[in-house]
């Protein structure tokens, strides 16, 4: 009698992998296990009994999507505009980041920024101004403006602790006269259409979002996370 291999591996996968689109996928996923027959005892004993396979798929799942973003992903991103650099400006270890000046987490995520440069010499952020928020172009415009005068991080820092962009850009230092004129010129007017659709192809929904190393990550994930993305990222 001829032996027929077993099929026992190639279903567990099919089992898992339909698991993970029901998780991942809500309603639709399960409605896709459940239909497939999958949705047995056999199933929930061995999910039960491994419970870490799971949490391990979608991690898996996530990296081989974030993968996907960044294949075709437009290498400027990580290009600054000319002067809108924190950190080292020559670091090795780059952190992207997309920020909007009324947005509460983006302040919120200032001082983890802050502490990633003090505590790594090698740390290079490339500040991508992504102004989504009602009111938040003309602050956009006017932190490039002091990059291109070179006092980016002065007037970065001043507005959030002010909120007012032209309190902020005096407080900076800055040549107000040709401040405005930068403000409204079409190397800006570029510069924020191009993060623009950065962001999208990204994925990315809201600020403040980030690229650690190659790695993109969403949301204000705190100074741990984004230090150990950077340090797996190893060298940009």
């Amino acid at each position: 009698m001829t032996h027929t291999p077993s099929k026992q591996p190639s279903t567990l996968l099919h089992t898992l992998l339909t698991a993970l689109l029901a998780l991942t996928f809500g309603f639709l996923g399960a409605a896709i296990w459940s239909y497939s027959g999958l949705a047995d005892n056999r199933t929930r004993s061995f999910l039960l009994a491994n419970p870490d396979m799971l949490p391990q798929m979608v991690a898996a799942y996530e990296a081989q999507e974030a993968d996907k973003r960044m294949a075709n992903i437009d290498p400027q991103v990580f290009a600054p505009f000319p002067g809108a650099v924190l950190g080292n400006p020559n670091g090795s270890k780059v952190l992207v980041e997309f920020t909007d000046y009324n947005c509460p987490y983006c302040e919120k995520s200032l001082e983890d920024v802050q502490r990633l440069i003090a505590d790594d010499p090698e740390v290079k952020v490339v500040v991508r101004e992504w102004p989504i928020f009602e009111g938040s172009d003309v602050a956009s415009r006017m932190a490039l403006a002091a990059a291109l005068q070179g006092k980016y991080r002065a007037f970065h820092e001043a507005m959030f602790r002010i909120g007012e962009p032209q309190a902020a850009a005096r407080a900076a230092g800055l040549d107000m006269a040709r401040a405005e004129a930068d403000a409204a010129s079409d190397p800006v007017t570029v510069e924020l259409a191009r993060n623009t659709e950065l962001a999208r192809s990204l994925g990315f929904s809201g600020t403040p979002a980030w690229i650690a190393g190659k790695q993109p990550i969403g949301g204000a994930v705190g100074y741990e996370a984004l230090k150990t993305a950077l340090d797996e990222s190893g060298a940009s």
